[in-house]
């Protein structure tokens, strides 16, 4: 096993920090630190708003770019669209946030993984075509059917080793099929990518 991954924690409201602080410190794969000094950030925040995913993108903007995890008290389809355009790559209802769920999400986040819970993904996949075009430009020309195999599977909060495996690839492939769309579509991360595939209708 290796090093414990250092996390940090973000709030606005000191008893959300309190208690985020205290379910991470429950889980022996992490080491709570400063946000600035962590390798992945938890932001704990009541709703998900303009302020909060200005906090993201700041969070985001740290000299170290710690990967972000996103805790809120409500999230609908649409703000976890935003949400993940802004740069978080693990989103978690704080109704769900216990010390397993959260320590995946960071793990994942660590490894530049995406997680969704599945209510939130099923409400994204459900979204009508019509309501997630306009804003990536994409057609349904626009990515192969391997590429649109790995989005899928990273959108269901899959690791590239168990992408790789499922699809019979070698996680280097599913590494470049990654790093090709982000590339093309000139998107941030495997999150902002699985998010605009979302919002154009192509999963």
């Amino acid at each position: 096993m290796g090093a414990p991954v250092t996390v940090g924690v973000v709030a606005l409201d000191p008893v959300l920090e309190a208690g985020t602080r205290t379910t991470l410190l429950a889980c022996p794969d992490l080491t709570v630190c400063e946000p600035a000094d962590a390798r992945v950030a938890v932001l704990t925040v009541d709703r998900t708003g303009p302020a909060e995913l200005d906090m993201v993108r700041a969070t985001r903007a740290l000299p170290h770019s710690p990967a972000v995890v996103l805790v809120a008290g409500a999230l609908a389809s649409g703000d976890a669209l935003h949400a993940l355009a802004a740069g978080a790559r693990g989103l978690l209802p704080r109704r769900d946030a216990d010390a397993p769920r959260l320590a995946h999400a960071v793990l994942a986040a660590s490894r530049d993984d995406c997680t969704l819970p599945p209510r939130l993904l099923e409400q994204l996949l459900d979204r009508p075509a019509d309501a997630r075009h306009g804003t990536g430009g994409w057609t349904d020309g626009m990515l192969s059917d391997r590429e649109r195999s790995v989005l899928r599977l990273l959108a269901d909060g899959h690791e590239t080793a168990e992408i790789a495996q499922r699809l019979a690839y070698s996680p280097r492939t599913v590494t470049t099929v990654v790093h090709d769309i982000t590339q093309r579509f000139r998107l941030r991360n495997r999150a902002h990518a699985v998010a605009y595939a979302l919002r154009a209708g192509l999963l």
